[in-house]
């Protein structure tokens, strides 16, 4: 991993690959040409190795399973263990997900070292076409230009323009799982993923913990069961929703005491906690990247338009990622990776067709593949509902952890249009059905297939030899 000063008056320095942005889709992507020998420049603003290990999924992960953990023992009595009683402490759950990060950017240091990428910590900028200048982290700057340029600078927590929104200094994902001491009340606004995962794993090391959602229900493009399963699980943990509800104005200082007043069903009301932390959506960071110099056109929503290839509207130019409009998911970036390598090396791979996989790591969790009911009533298909309680997997009552339920939909040719499964360790289960839509395969070969009991992927038998509900097309 070079690091060397240049004077920005020379000629700018010469790549076969700049990329901006060191996260999955592009690491992977400069540490696979560079080892063939091409010459490879990263710039990384922040994050080594981008959001994943140092603070998105991997670290909100680890602090996840540290309540997990603490859940079972606010359980102990369910499995006939006597103690005193416990305290959580937050100062040790952070370090414990601290001391992951070190190890996680050790080993992408090594890999940046050992492939021969040189690797930039600054603000990189374009000042032209496949050029961009760098305003180093130590001082300075230095401008480089590429055969290819890859952008990969990911998104940002949205942040309303609300009334006193910004002076109340909220917290994002990432200031929360880097806290020290547990908030007495965080208020939460927003009742999508990250929202849910954070105010689950925060009521359970200790918090009283409120959200805050403009719309009627949870995550309100999910399937009724769905969201209705949510709502219970939350209620039954002492979560409290505030649902429907449209924020009017913020006062206060998160981290002290805040007011949220908002509209209900035409009433003013007003919610009282310590601690903020907004969870309102995503915006790409393309905002001071110089894209007009580099002719690199962007949607009305900011997104970097791409097409199947991921190739931008100036020639050299590739996106991937989030800021490139992919599904907001590290496992979509590693994706994007593939297909960038292969275009970039005359290939012909594409991003359309894709089978995109989704797994919320509450608990229990929630994950998904292909058509849900209500993309499939939408779209006109008839199908056949295969659907389970998990109490029907003998495996969950064994774990004491039967809450939930599974269903997929299949189509008229017997394959697998669609799997939701709402319970333990959903996304290990959701993998095998994603696996058998991979191969194109019909859902009998699973349903007669011989899987070791007692386990929870032999409920997969149990879902797809249940009596199955015939739904015709609108």
């Amino acid at each position: 991993m070079t690091m060397i000063e240049a004077d920005a008056n020379q000629p700018p320095e010469e790549y076969d690959l700049v990329v901006l942005g060191s996260g999955e889709g592009s690491k992977f992507l400069a540490w696979t040409f560079a080892r063939q020998g091409k010459r490879v420049a990263v710039i990384e603003q922040r994050w080594i190795g981008g959001s994943c290990p140092n603070i998105a999924c991997l670290p909100s992960n680890n602090f996840i399973h540290s309540a997990k953990v603490a859940s079972y023992f606010a359980r102990v009595e369910e499995f006939s263990i006597s103690t005193p009683g416990y305290t959580v402490n937050m100062s040790k759950v952070t370090d414990r997900k601290r001391t992951m990060v070190k190890g996680l950017v050790d080993i992408h240091v090594h890999n940046f070292e050992t492939s021969g990428v040189n690797f930039i910590l600054g603000h990189g900028h374009f000042v032209g076409p496949r050029t961009i200048e760098v305003n180093l982290q130590t001082g300075g700057t230095r401008r480089l230009r590429g055969t290819n340029v890859v952008i990969r600078t990911g998104t940002y927590a949205t942040r309303n323009a609300i009334p006193g929104f910004k002076a109340a200094k909220p917290m994002t994902h990432i200031e929360a799982q880097g806290r020290d001491e547990i908030p007495s009340h965080l208020l939460i606004l927003g009742g999508g993923s990250i929202g849910l995962e954070f105010a689950q794993a925060m009521r359970r090391l200790g918090s009283k913990v409120s959200i805050l959602d403009r719309n009627a229900t949870l995550l309100h493009r999910e399937d009724s069961e769905v969201t209705s399963g949510l709502e219970t699980l939350f209620h039954d943990e002492g979560i409290e929703l505030i649902l429907d509800a449209t924020i009017q104005n913020v006062m206060g200082t998160s981290g002290q005491s805040v007011a949220v007043t908002y509209l209900h069903q035409s009433k003013e009301e007003t919610v009282q906690a310590s601690h903020l932390l907004v969870a309102l959506g995503r915006t790409p960071k393309t905002q001071g990247l110089g894209l007009e110099l580099a002719g690199v056109a962007v949607t009305e929503s900011g997104y970097i338009k791409v097409d199947e290839h991921l190739k931008t509207s100036a020639k050299g130019v590739w996106a991937n990622g989030e800021v490139a409009g992919s599904p907001q998911f590290t496992h979509i970036a590693f994706d994007d990776f593939r297909i960038l390598r292969d275009s970039l090396s005359g290939g012909n791979r594409v991003t359309t067709g894709r089978l995109v996989p989704s797994s919320m790591f509450t608990d229990p969790e929630l994950a998904h593949v292909g058509l849900t009911e209500g993309e499939a009533k939408a779209k006109g298909i008839s199908y056949r509902l295969f659907k389970i309680p998990m109490a029907s997997v003998l495996r969950t009552r064994t774990l004491s952890e039967t809450r939930g339920f599974m269903k997929a939909l299949v189509g008229a040719d017997d394959r697998i249009l669609g799997f939701t499964v709402f319970g333990v360790d959903g996304g290990e289960i959701m993998s095998a059905i994603q696996i058998a839509m991979i191969g194109n395969l019909p859902y009998t070969p699973i349903r007669d297939a011989v899987l070791a009991h007692p386990t929870l992927m032999e409920g997969l038998i149990v879902l797809l030899s249940a009596a199955p509900v015939s739904v015709e097309a609108a």
